[in-house]
């Protein structure tokens, strides 16, 4: 029998996301059920399957997961094209029809073929009832997902704290021209849209001026900003912005933000030989993000007379560029950077903790660079935050990084450049800086930690014996508790069981507008928000002005906790279960409120089931560190309440014993950094 052409075909991952479950859970259905569909494609490793009798076969088993709605049913037809460029154009056709702006949109790109106007055509009917914003995420979110080896985004934290930056060096200075040569999904640009629309412009729309080398990124890019911003002032182009630096570009723009390609080798180093824009040198073959510095400048146009403005800023442009932290440093490279800091051209490099973006595993550099002035700086600041890290949750595999601390690399950044003094930075003369190597890396500048004070070292100990104590309080009574042999007398229900029961009501969270988040210490007037993995980390700050998050939690969006509610945070690699005792919060994407009837349910007892790993892994699914937990397929032991008040009590030691040993574990890294730098000095001695 021929095989049929129009068929889609779908991997075992995409059959797990539309049942609900692991890909585990898949490939044992291929074993135990003799009529699950065989494969159409792929090969013994990745076999395809075609999504018409997956669907059949996940509907006769009632198999397919409730969430799976319209759009996981698109998604697989869109993955089935194959080609990483035309899944693109379904993704930025989509966005263009939603923003009233496909006859440019086609004019700008290729034009879709049949098959890829038709998946436009379905997406946008799709958009009617799952909302126009809401499709077009879900659709470049997969996309984005599905080729993250080939297409390099600058993630939403790291464009908020590179805007901020822009933002305090400008002043208030208007901002009319933002720009990005190198824009790719357009992000930063995005960021920039937010921040500065609706500001002082001069009386005319914010410019916006994408260009990437990639036409289908530029094509999701200017989708995507027309879909999301004023239509009017955005310009994105397509061409190779080093070698064709002409075309938007007449006036100096006010701000650029900008994450350029790394480690190019073909970037244009013999043609661009005599470019007018290397005013600081001849870039090397090897440093082509040193080329991207200079036509980033060049963008900015001349300073003024040098003399600080308004908020200190010596000329009128200003930009943030994300770079390796290589170029710093780099021998090839130390000749430009001696000639840009003649010039007064570089104002900032920031050190990020690694993790930050990609590569994750390398802490990259932010410059901040101004325009060429007659009387520049005579010196430049350097802020090291890669220790600004939150302590990761204990539910987090230790494998993964601890998550960077947003807050704190801005408000360090923002502080030093209002000359503040603050951990990790350093204002250098430029003369210093001027040398064999002119390494700008801010490490090797920021003078060591000072040795702790006798006062902070006596607090320390304090610190340590509390915890002590604590420790040995709840060890004491855990200690005295035996194990019993045989369980099997106790079953278990579902939490779904115990909703229909009216045992307990679930509440679940949802994104929140990011304009409405507010960051730092949280005021009076202010409650906390939660979100996602870093739900549980105690150095989280955001919260929302207490009538927004009241008002959420009546429109059912974001729940406010009370005290004695049990709070889940439902990923698979972030699972974690407490009874929440600082009420009351926001719970934003990803968590759930369980609200307990206390005549029928204990709530440190549901918590100490609910957070047992086996059932995060019987109901969810493990195909990343965002795969899901159904929180309603938890199970919980059977118990009558007075057994489960027991239980409940044994799990409150154990939450004491818990926190007291992450104190010890966090008094005892200070105590030994500063006992050590304390030896270090020879200021140690034995009384």
């Amino acid at each position: 029998m021929a095989q049929r052409t129009d068929q889609v075909s779908v991997t075992l991952a995409a059959i797990a996301r539309l049942a609900g479950v692991g890909r585990a859970a898949v490939s044992n259905w291929r074993r135990r059920y003799p009529d699950f569909p065989l494969p159409v494609g792929g090969t013994d490793a990745s076999p395809q399957f075609a999504l018409d009798a997956v669907e059949a076969w996940l509907k006769r088993y009632d198999k397919i997961a409730a969430t799976a709605g319209p759009l996981e049913r698109l998604w697989p037809r869109v993955e089935d094209l194959g080609d990483r460029d035309r899944m693109g154009r379904v993704v930025a056709g989509l966005g263009a029809r939603l923003s009233d702006s496909a006859a440019d949109q086609r004019d700008r790109g290729e034009p879709l073929d049949p098959a890829e106007q038709a998946l436009v055509d379905d997406a946008v009917r799709m958009a009617g009832t799952e909302g126009e914003a809401e499709t077009f995420r879900f659709l470049l979110d997969r996309w984005l997902g599905t080729h993250v080896r080939q297409i390099a985004t600058t993630p939403p934290p790291l464009a908020t704290v590179m805007t901020r930056i822009a933002a305090g060096v400008r002043g208030d200075l208007p901002v009319r021209t933002v720009a990005d040569p190198a824009c790719g999904t357009g992000t930063l640009l995005l960021t920039a849209a937010r921040r500065w629309s609706g500001a002082d412009t001069g009386g005319r729309a914010l410019r916006l001026l994408g260009n990437d080398v990639d036409p289908v990124l530029a094509m999701v890019a200017d989708a995507r900003l027309a879909l999301e911003t004023d239509r009017a002032g955005i310009e994105v182009t397509a061409h190779d912005t080093l070698r064709n630096a002409t075309g938007q570009l007449s006036d100096p723009v006010d701000v650029v933000l900008s994450n350029p390609p790394a480690n190019a080798r073909d970037w244009g180093h013999e043609e661009l030989a005599t470019d007018q824009r290397w005013a600081y040198g001849q870039p090397p073959r090897t440093e082509s993000e040193l080329a991207w510095v200079q036509h980033i400048v060049s963008m900015l146009g001349e300073g003024g007379d040098g003399a600080p403005g308004e908020n200190g800023v010596p000329g009128s442009g200003v930009a943030v560029v994300l770079l390796p932290p290589g170029v710093a440093a780099r021998r090839a490279g130390r000749r430009i950077r001696a000639g840009l800091l003649r010039a007064g051209v570089i104002r900032a490099v920031v050190a990020l903790p690694a993790g930050a973006a990609p590569p994750y595993g390398v802490g990259l550099h932010l410059w901040v660079l101004t325009p060429p002035a007659p009387r520049p700086q005579n010196a430049v600041l350097l802020v090291d935050t890669s220790d600004c890290r939150h302590t990761p949750p204990t539910s987090v595999s230790a494998s993964r990084l601890p998550a960077v601390d947003w807050d704190g690399v801005q408000d360090r950044v923002l502080l030093a450049l209002e000359g503040v003094e603050v951990p990790g930075g350093v204002s250098v003369p430029v003369t210093d800086l001027l040398g064999e190597e002119t390494d700008l890396t801010p490490a090797r500048h920021v003078a060591a930690a000072q040795p702790v004070r006798p006062v902070d070292l006596r607090r320390l100990w304090a610190r340590y014996d509390k915890g002590l104590l604590t420790a040995r309080d709840a060890g004491g009574v855990l200690r005295d508790l035996s194990m019993v042999r045989d369980s099997t007398g106790h079953g278990t229900v579902s939490i779904a069981e115990l909703e229909q029961a009216k045992a307990l009501a679930i509440s679940s969270g949802t994104a929140v507008p990011e304009e409405k988040v507010r960051r730092g210490e949280v005021p009076e007037d202010g409650v906390e928000l939660l979100t996602g993995l870093a739900a549980s980390s105690p150095t989280e700050r955001q919260w929302l002005d207490r009538a927004d998050a009241e008002q959420a939690d009546r429109d059912g969006l974001s729940p406010l906790t009370s005290f004695g509610d049990v709070v889940v945070v439902a990923t698979v690699h972030g699972f974690a279960a407490w009874v929440e005792t600082v009420a009351p919060r926001v719970l934003g994407h990803r968590l759930h409120r369980l609200r307990v009837d206390p005549a029928r349910l204990d709530p440190w007892f549901l918590a100490a089931c609910l957070r047992e790993r086996s059932n995060a892994r019987r109901a969810g699914g493990h195909s990343s560190s965002t795969s899901r937990v159904d929180v309603r397929r938890l199970h919980v032991l059977r118990l009558p309440l007075d057994e489960q008040q027991t239980y409940g009590e044994v799990h409150r030691k154990l939450v004491d014993l818990e926190s007291a040993l992450a104190e010890l574990a966090a008094v005892g890294g200070e105590l030994s950094e500063g006992l050590t730098s304390l030896l270090a000095a020879g200021r140690l001695e034995q009384r």
